[in-house]
């Protein structure tokens, strides 16, 4: 039986994306059995790991047409993809007269549960139906968050978001953890951040931490995941280790 991972921060630009894409491709890598729902309009987690935005069936399709999820994935040489594009910018809006919306990708995910190890969701930068959605499928709530003072304060909105979740709509979910991304250790800001971040949730920040690389930046122009575009890369190096940290953490 699968274990469903969403992968949220209410806040953009904190290196989500890139977490999915790497942690994704660094899972299968070891042998899991991964699928990668991209659940952002953007699409970016489906061109980031090679797939056109515009490959149909897709997320869309799944949620509001009505088309089986095995007919959505796609299979790539980095883990399975369930791709999206810019339609499923709709589909908030259409959700809302939808009996049961909170549930739809829960139920039309329940098929693939056995054949695969994880399922990681790339959520929207924002707590919308779709996130809603995602958090309720999900076991647990992954983080990527930034060393920065606004982000420290997102933190705190999204964990409310998660325990107003857990308590009306799916009371298994937790915080699976807390990942740093974009660290710099040579910054006051970013050592006194983590450092408050530890003091406060202890063991659910993770470890391992995800460094400025301007080779993960370039991977996704190539449709490649950085830990196969330059996998020597510091910042490959430590999508490899999250990778390891995460599954022995999951699977403990």
């Amino acid at each position: 039986m699968a274990r469903i991972i969403a992968v949220a921060n209410q806040k953009g630009g904190v290196g989500k994306t890139t977490t999915c894409v790497n942690l994704c491709a660094a899972l299968h890598l070891s042998g899991r059995r991964i699928l990668l729902l991209d659940g952002d309009p953007q699409g970016n987690a489906s061109s980031g790991i090679g797939v056109p935005k515009t490959r149909r069936p897709n997320a869309y399709d799944m949620m509001i047409n009505g088309a089986q999820a095995v007919d959505c994935v796609v299979h790539t040489r980095y883990g399975d993809l369930i791709p999206t594009g810019k339609e499923l910018a709709a589909a908030s809006v259409e959700l809302i007269g939808v009996e049961g919306r909170e549930y739809v990708m829960k139920n039309a995910l329940l098929p693939l549960y056995s054949d695969y190890d994880y399922i990681l969701i790339d959520c929207p930068p924002s707590l919308e139906l779709l996130t809603v959605n995602a958090l309720v499928a999900a076991d647990s709530v992954l983080v990527p968050m930034q060393c920065e003072y606004y982000a420290l304060e997102g933190i705190a909105d999204l964990m409310t978001s998660i325990k107003m979740c857990s308590r009306r709509l799916n009371r298994r979910l937790q915080v699976e953890g807390i990942v740093l991304t974009m660290y710099d250790a040579r910054a006051n800001l970013t050592t006194q951040v983590a450092g408050e971040l530890r003091r406060v949730l202890g063991s659910k920040v993770y470890e391992t931490v995800i460094p400025r690389s301007v080779r993960l930046s370039e991977a996704p122009s190539h449709g490649l995941p950085g830990v196969v575009y330059d996998r020597g890369n510091k910042g490959s190096r430590a999508y490899m280790a999250l990778a390891a940290e995460f599954a022995a953490r999951c699977e403990q």
